[in-house]
């Protein structure tokens, strides 16, 4: 029996930022593990029925669209609108994720999707309770809440998700983690994910 929530959601991955700690370099690209960022959130997001990258395009193993918002680095609210813009599919929601979180699975995204039944979506929230770049949201309920075009670039993300009923889902294990220097790779990399149930 299938289960509900797959394939009943699009996918943004946020992966065109300027990486300034990291000299300027390609987020993406970067691997872990043997493998590109990019192919970790790819995975993570493999339940989706489409997926939207913004950043700049690299090879991929699966469809996706890539797309910049404009001007390029505006932040994440351009660059997520930029993303909403370009979604073919009519469905409810949309998971969003920044390409630098490569502990995050396709079961963070179950569980997200699970808690935000009757809510207007769900954030991945670390352990000091802040929330991450990693959420779930119905699409009805962010378009009621986007900014207009000209006010997109450099806005906040939280100044969007502040408007909404979002479920907080404590991150398991290094799901919370991302990757904004050379040491947080390091200190990822020297910490394997762990076979885990979702």
């Amino acid at each position: 029996m299938d289960e509900p929530h797959l394939t009943s959601f699009t996918a943004v991955i946020l992966a065109g930022g300027r990486a300034a700690r990291m000299g300027g370099a390609d987020k993406a690209s970067i691997e872990i593990d043997g493998r590109p960022l990019l192919q970790h959130a790819l995975d993570a997001v493999i339940d989706a029925a489409e997926v939207v990258v913004v950043g700049d395009p690299v090879p991929t193993d699966r469809p996706v669209t890539f797309v910049r918002e404009e001007p390029a680095y505006g932040g994440p609210v351009a660059a997520l609108m930029a993303a909403r813009d370009m979604l073919l599919r009519t469905v409810p929601t949309l998971a969003v994720m920044a390409v630098d979180m490569p502990r995050v699975t396709a079961g963070t995204f179950r569980r997200l999707s699970d808690a935000a039944q009757r809510r207007d979506g769900a954030v991945l929230v670390g352990p000091d309770g802040r929330r991450q770049l990693t959420f779930v949201v119905h699409l009805d309920r962010l378009d009621a809440v986007a900014p207009g075009p000209e006010e997109r670039h450099g806005a906040a993300l939280r100044s969007v998700l502040d408007r909404l009923d979002l479920a907080a889902v404590p991150a398991r294990g290094l799901e919370w983690r991302d990757v904004d220097s050379w040491q947080d790779l390091r200190e990822l990399a020297e910490q394997p994910p762990v076979d885990r149930p979702d």
